[in-house]
């Protein structure tokens, strides 16, 4: 009988973020954020701030997610290159939150804003192309950071991205935005929650397929497919490949014969067209994997370093019982 496939919709850990983060806007009433001054070594770039940003562009879902987490969604004046709706448990704070831009916001679009942080999911989103260099923004008196979990310069690069790599990214940001109880409270949970988390025993090898028609797209072994798969006790097919996600063949993925197959569902690339893709490919079609549906599906804001990951565990895990 084919497997249940059910996209990671449900976020029990973010329920429990959006009650920190409300506790702490609760809190934020009596005890306003830390002023002391904050200087971090962001992907080989200074950054200090010598109080909280107040006026805080987003760049990728990952950043607008862990701001709201934090408690500091009231600072947000706009969110670009979102990849997908928020989640239940963070609609309501990010509700009336300005999408600038569909993709990158030009340097233009952001000096129009006039942020004081520019916060950004990838180092690429910072170009003369993108939002700006950041030498230049900061000249101009905006604080640019990226989610330390996306550094791509030697020493700065997470080989491999762990939850602890992740969850100390949360608590950077609490320090970067004064908001250090929220982060404190927001790790605690999602390390109770991973805790949790009972693996899937059966040794089971996976393929993460994220995208591509002609050439697939997948997770490899360095990067968040790579911690999420394991967290789930799937053993990755393409797990000694030293990057983060890596280009192969159709042919490679055949011959490794995987036992499940993770699909990343978003908008423009969903699990079903894949699935279509999978069972009509001459090559993949005869898969066991493909013919007998032994799929699970993750969406896209999930694949990236941030607070939904923990989550993404558990729904694999919770659709591998399924199975």
């Amino acid at each position: 009988m084919p497997a249940t496939v059910r996209a990671l919709r449900a976020a029990p850990v973010l329920t429990l973020v959006l009650a920190a983060a409300l506790a702490g806007c609760a809190a934020g009433t009596a005890t306003p954020p830390s002023a002391e001054p904050v200087t971090l070594d962001n992907c080989g770039t200074e950054v200090t701030v010598a109080t909280p940003p107040q006026r805080i562009l987003t760049v990728k879902s990952s950043t607008l997610e862990l701001v709201l987490a934090l408690g500091a969604g009231d600072r947000v004046i706009g969110s670009a290159f979102t990849d997908g709706p928020l989640p239940d448990a963070l609609a309501a704070e990010g509700d009336g939150i300005p999408s600038v831009s569909d993709k990158v916001p030009s340097k233009e679009a952001v000096l129009e804003l006039e942020p004081d942080l520019v916060f950004a999911g990838w180092e690429s989103n910072f170009s003369i192309e993108g939002a700006g260099e950041r030498d230049d923004l900061q000249q101009l008196g905006i604080t640019t950071y990226v989610a330390p979990a996306a550094c791509k310069a030697p020493g700065y690069m997470p080989d491999p991205l762990t939850f602890d790599t992740v969850f100390d990214g949360f608590t950077e940001a609490g320090a970067l935005l004064g908001e250090e109880e929220a982060a404190a409270a927001l790790v605690a949970e999602q390390r109770a929650a991973l805790d949790e988390v009972v693996p899937d025993d059966r040794g089971l090898r996976a393929v993460w397929y994220s995208s591509g028609t002609d050439q697939p797209f997948v997770g490899a072994g360095i990067g968040a497919p790579q911690m999420i798969m394991a967290g789930a006790g799937l053993e990755n097919v393409f797990a000694e490949v030293e990057d983060t996600w890596t280009s192969t063949s159709w042919e490679l993925i055949a011959e490794a014969d995987p036992d499940v197959i993770v699909l990343v569902d978003a908008a423009w690339n969903t699990a079903a067209s894949k699935k279509e893709l999978l069972a009509a490919n001459p090559v993949t079609a005869q898969l066991d994997a493909v013919r007998e549906e032994r799929y699970v599906v993750v969406d896209f804001p999930a694949t990236e370093a941030g607070i939904r990951n923990v989550d993404a565990v558990a729904a694999i895990v919770q659709q591998l019982g399924e199975r």
